[in-house]
């Protein structure tokens, strides 16, 4: 299993950017792939984007596609989430988890959900 720490989140106007980073610990990093999810209150948590293994493969919610990057350092067991062309609608807390083939997050490879990283987007 992994742990996991979000960072980089913040408050940005629209049309602005973001990068996210998500660094984590435990057990070995490229065993997985990697996933991104957003949650605003009183919704569930939505599929951002995911990234296989190796980082050859990635997918995105149609909702960020063509907006946002997602990639990562298997050298330093972090994923990355470049978000650009903010809309307010990106508002949320963005976590990062491993992820199944469905890009469901797969809760048996980590301990537990990290903290998230509040992003605010101001119209």
């Amino acid at each position: 299993q992994v742990q996991l720490v979000e960072s980089g989140g913040g408050l940005v106007q629209a049309g602005g950017s973001l990068k996210l980073s998500c660094a984590a610990s435990g057990r070995t990093f490229s065993n997985y792939a990697m996933g991104w999810f957003r949650q605003v209150p009183g919704k569930e948590r939505e599929f951002v984007a995911s990234i296989g293994r190796i980082g050859a493969s990635t997918n995105y919610a149609d909702s960020v596609k063509g907006r946002f990057t997602i990639s990562r350092d298997n050298a330093k067991s972090t994923v990355y989430l470049q978000m650009n062309s903010l809309i307010p609608e990106d508002t949320a807390v963005y976590y990062c988890a491993p992820v199944r083939p469905d890009f469901t997050p797969n809760p048996h490879a980590m301990d537990s959900w990290g903290q998230g990283t509040q992003v605010t987007v101001s119209s």
